[in-house]
């Protein structure tokens, strides 16, 4: 368990390394000059210099990235030149331990992603601590939206083989799961927010909190949840039912099925208590995967519909060229989609003895 647990973490940090990397260079030969962007309409050549010499834009690329992966690494290296522990934008980190040796220093601290170009100098992890929940909150209900009916779909569709019900329920599954996000979340916004809105009182855009114009303040508005979450969870839905469907009707085959059966248990009992619990493996691996897809999948939604989360907020970032903003953001998903695997394979070795062994 332990050398396992070891592999796992070296594993994981060797991904988000490789992800960083990657970002870094396709972040870098992006069209735009991040300066001219942060200066507007201006062209004075003395502020360009002050503004590159801040973020760091005056380095060679090779030193940019070493610079960067130094910012992101907890472990991070510092020349006892400098009076502050500090990185290319001056900002001081704050580290848990410190060891100094001869010429360098190292730190043990938290990630640093660095300053917003475009928000006013914005901390980047701020940024993300305030919009990831909101994303999150969307991902566990859209996923909660799909377990339940995908199951109960798939269950339907395996009780009712090669009958109406189950062709008809199959044909939607496919359509399901063929259906893009954006599409899908114009139609959904169009129909049940414009056209269905006198009877539904749902609108097409709006985020978890709003502002109420008669002076009362922020308020939780959770009617702004139901159309992205409804978006968003028609892809795994179709996913989930039909591997409801499939491994129930093998579950059922089984001898003991037929044991039980032959004992003359009651179809409610075999079915709710034997055949369903015992088919739901593959569904808890894909439920998985698809939280963490869902993180990233949610950009396309939460721009269309409003949702102020984490994807809305990387559309906004390309947009003014915000590249400190864009990689934090792409590096927070891709450790969430980590973290969410080995969680999961934690899980299975708690469940599973067959693993253990």
């Amino acid at each position: 368990m332990i050398w396992k647990s070891a592999y796992n973490i070296i594993y994981s940090l060797s991904i988000l390394w490789g992800v960083a990397s990657l970002v870094f260079l396709l972040i870098s030969v992006l069209p735009g000059d991040p300066s001219q962007m942060m200066m507007g309409q201006r062209e004075q050549e003395d502020l360009r210099l002050i503004i590159e010499k801040k973020y760091g834009f005056n380095h060679s690329l090779s030193n940019q990235y070493l610079f960067y992966i130094n910012d992101l690494s907890p472990i991070s290296f510092h020349s006892k030149d400098k009076a502050h522990f500090t990185n290319i934008d001056n900002h001081s980190y704050s580290s848990f331990l410190k060891f100094e040796f001869n010429n360098f220093n190292i730190l043990i601290k938290t990630p640093y992603l660095r300053y917003s170009l475009v928000q006013n100098e914005k901390l980047v992890s701020s940024i993300i601590f305030e919009t990831l929940p909101n994303t999150f909150i969307l991902a566990i209900s859209s996923l909660s939206f799909a377990l339940l009916l995908g199951i109960s779909f798939g269950l339907i569709s395996a009780v009712n083989q090669y009958k109406f019900i189950d062709h008809f329920l199959s044909t939607i599954s496919v359509f399901g799961m063929s259906l893009p996000s954006f599409f899908a979340a114009i139609i959904v916004a169009w129909l049940f927010g414009y056209i269905l809105n006198d009877y539904t009182g749902l609108s097409m855009t709006g985020s978890l909190y709003e502002v109420d114009d008669y002076g009362r303040g922020e308020f939780i508005n959770l009617s702004n949840l139901i159309l992205p979450s409804l978006t968003l969870g028609i892809r795994p839905l179709a996913v989930i039912m039909q591997l409801t469907r499939n491994s129930l009707l093998d579950i059922l085959n089984e001898d003991y099925i037929r044991t039980a059966k032959a004992k003359g248990l009651p179809y409610s009992r075999i079915l709710f208590v034997h055949a369903l619990p015992n088919s739901l493996n593959p569904v808890i691996t894909s439920a998985s995967g698809w939280l963490a897809s869902m993180f990233a999948g949610a950009v396309f939604v939460e721009y269309i519909f409003g949702w102020n989360g984490i994807g809305k907020e990387i559309v906004s970032a390309l947009n003014f060229l915000d590249i400190p903003l864009v990689m934090g953001i792409v590096l927070t998903i891709s450790a969430c989609f980590v973290f969410i695997t080995i969680f999961t394979d934690l899980l299975y070795y708690l469940i599973d003895p067959r693993i253990r062994n």
